[in-house]
């Protein structure tokens, strides 16, 4: 039996330290085998990504990089948690969105949803779902004084409220048992709707009153940075349009009559949790730590715990194959309890489609419950506290959002901002620089941009309540391939077939594969079927197999070598065949003439821009 020595398990205690320059000096010969020939800091340069909002990911993250002390979770400034503990008790509250108009079947929803995993509701009133002479009905067995309720009611928020007072009266609820949020928020509602009910801010601020001295348990206001989300804002951007909206709150609230301290407790912040999980993660940290500046600048440090309502993106739902949606919400959700949020709606993966199904709730409502219960996320505060790269990107991340909070202050305000179109001018910028990403593939959208699935069967739910329209644009990440898909099938049910492709692979399966298999997806991005029988042609055999495709178009897939071997007769006997655009897969090199004058007329590669190549192709098809 081997006695370990008394000094324990020193694992690295032999190996000296690594030095940045050394590893650098690593990365200059990797570089340099591909031509970069690039020495120290600037080898490292070469490997950072760029992202929204002038932010740098670099490749390498040490305790140099280290912004400054983050402080302790429950304390000021907030960075780490909003609370101390942990343990098998904490987590987040799993908060189930109802949004059908009929009361009847939205309570046999919230009674399935809280018997099986959900902690509190999120009910859409009004033009937003139930009518509020239905609350009643759609909260009926519910326990309320165990069930917080969160209203979403526009601008409907007042009779919405009254309406669930009186339920609490009734129901014999205690008003220091009342729970939930009453979703007053007339600046959400300018910016969606471009129009702010007159009165609203004061009805707004009398709720607040009212909840503070009566309700303590209640929240009046909802800082909701949704619709600025889903304009296409980045991260910078919705974090400094919360924050000018909740010290646009504290401002009124306090001339109202409360102190700062109650004003800032009758605030919670809604923010979307994207598939992108650190700037998720480092978004709820830095909210928090932007807010608690607010808190302690304003003289109530201690009041300054942001209390915060992450939802799953809806600009990330796709609706071509909407079960990966359940992926990119479960990767959305484990980054909002990670960043540390007190409640986490998961919108089901049938969002963008229409109203939820009873399997896509049970799903929803599951996937937050397989993160705490299986998981045991919610055990650890702040788990990516300490890590270099959060602690870092949670500092640029807040410099970037301050810098923008600091112009909507300048420009008079979020309100002045929003009217004067500040806002929606710079998040329209912003939306533009992601859509050329997206566009190029830069940014995959799997089933979508990325192994798309023409034959699959669409999903069909019952049309949702119409979203206000009127002010900020509502975006979503697969809009612009979704246009060409609606374009195929118009095609199909009015054609009986798709348009079509004709893959002209050359040379054995080891050289053409690849490409063969980059262009079948990009065509089918854009609703085109690729055809790809027989397994691989030659100059001999290309025109016959094109005409008894019945594609309108052809594409070589093949490698270089063979390219400069058969690219050319083959492009030709295309040509010869009827096929009025042939394309060829890859970048020419010095062969580009070449293929041009054989009758190749376009050359697709990765990093193109593949909505412009589908859209033509569809337009040179005919397909309207």
């Amino acid at each position: 039996m081997t006695v370990l020595p008394d000094d324990g398990l020193s694992l690295a205690a032999e190996f000296p330290d690594a030095t940045r320059e050394q590893w650098q000096s690593l990365v200059e010969g990797v570089l340099r085998k591909t031509g970069r020939d690039v020495t120290g800091p600037a080898a490292e340069e070469a490997l950072a990504t760029t992202l929204q909002d002038g932010l740098t990911t670099r490749p390498l993250y040490t305790a140099e990089d280290t912004p400054g002390d983050s402080g302790y979770p429950g304390f000021a400034p907030f960075t780490r948690g909003g609370r101390p503990e942990g343990g098998a008790v904490a987590g987040w509250d799993v908060r189930q969105r109802h949004t059908r108009p009929d009361p009847a079947r939205t309570n046999e929803a919230v009674l399935a949803d809280l018997e099986n995993g959900a902690t509190s509701l999120w009910l859409g009133v009004g033009a937003a779902g139930v009518p509020v002479s239905g609350l009643a009905t759609a909260l009926d067995g519910v326990l309320l004084d165990l069930a917080p309720v969160a209203l979403d009611a526009g601008d409907e928020f007042a009779p919405a409220t009254r309406e669930l007072l009186k339920l609490y009266d009734e129901r014999g609820v205690a008003r220091d048992q009342a729970r939930g949020t009453l979703g007053a928020d007339p600046v959400a509602q300018l910016a969606r709707t471009g129009r702010e009910t007159d009165g609203a801010t004061e009805e707004a601020a009398g709720l607040a009153s009212l909840c503070h001295r009566d309700y303590p348990g209640l929240r009046a206001i909802c800082v909701d940075a949704l619709p600025y989300h889903e304009a296409g804002a980045s991260d910078a951007q919705e974090l400094g349009c919360s924050l000018a909206t909740g010290v646009g709150w504290l401002r009124e609230l306090t001339a109202a009559g409360l102190s700062v301290e109650a004003a800032c407790g009758q605030l919670e912040f809604r923010y979307a949790a994207t598939a992108d999980q650190f700037l998720t993660i480092a978004k709820l940290r830095a909210a928090r730590r932007l807010w608690g500046r607010v808190a302690e600048v304003c003289g109530a440090p201690a009041a300054g715990a942001q209390r915060q309502h992450a939802v799953t993106s809806s600009v990330m739902m796709t609706r071509r194959d909407p079960w990966v949606n359940m992926l990119r919400t479960t990767v959305a959700a484990l980054a909002a309890g990670l960043g540390g949020a007190d409640a986490v709606t998961v919108l089901p993966f049938d969002h963008a489609l229409g109203l939820p199904d009873d399997f896509s709730r049970r799903i929803a409502r599951n996937t937050s419950t397989i993160l705490l219960e299986e998981s045991y996320l919610g055990r650890v505060i702040d788990p990516a506290g300490g890590s270099w790269y959060v602690e870092r990107l949670t500092d640029d991340l807040a410099h970037a959002a301050w810098a923008w909070f600091q112009e909507i202050e300048r420009a008079g305000g979020q309100r002045a901002a929003l009217r004067d179109g500040l806002i929606g001018e710079r998040i329209s910028a912003t939306w533009r620089e992601r859509s050329e990403r997206l566009a190029k593939r830069r940014e995959p959208i799997t089933g979508v941009s990325e192994f798309p699935q023409l034959a699959q069967v669409p999903v069909e739910r019952d049309p949702a309540p119409e979203s206000p329209a009127g002010g900020l644009p509502v975006v979503r990440r697969d809009e612009a391939y979704e246009a060409l898909r609606a374009r195929s099938d118009a095609h199909l049910a009015a054609t009986g077939a798709r348009p079509r492709v004709f893959l002209a692979a050359l040379g054995p399966a080891a050289a053409h594969t690849a490409r063969a298999t980059f262009a079948a997806s990009l065509f089918q991005a854009g609703g085109i079927e690729p055809v790809h029988d027989p397994v691989s042609v030659d100059a001999d055999t290309a025109a016959e197999a094109f005409t008894r495709s019945g594609a309108a178009v052809a594409c070589l897939c093949s490698s270089d070598a063979l390219y400069t071997e058969q690219a050319a007769p083959v492009a030709a006997a295309l040509k010869s065949a009827g096929a009025p655009r042939v394309f060829l897969a890859g970048r020419p090199g010095e062969h580009r003439d070449t293929y041009l004058e054989a009758g190749v007329d376009e050359f697709v590669v990765a990093g193109g821009d593949a909505v412009a190549v589908l859209t033509s192709v569809l337009d040179r098809m005919g397909v309207a």
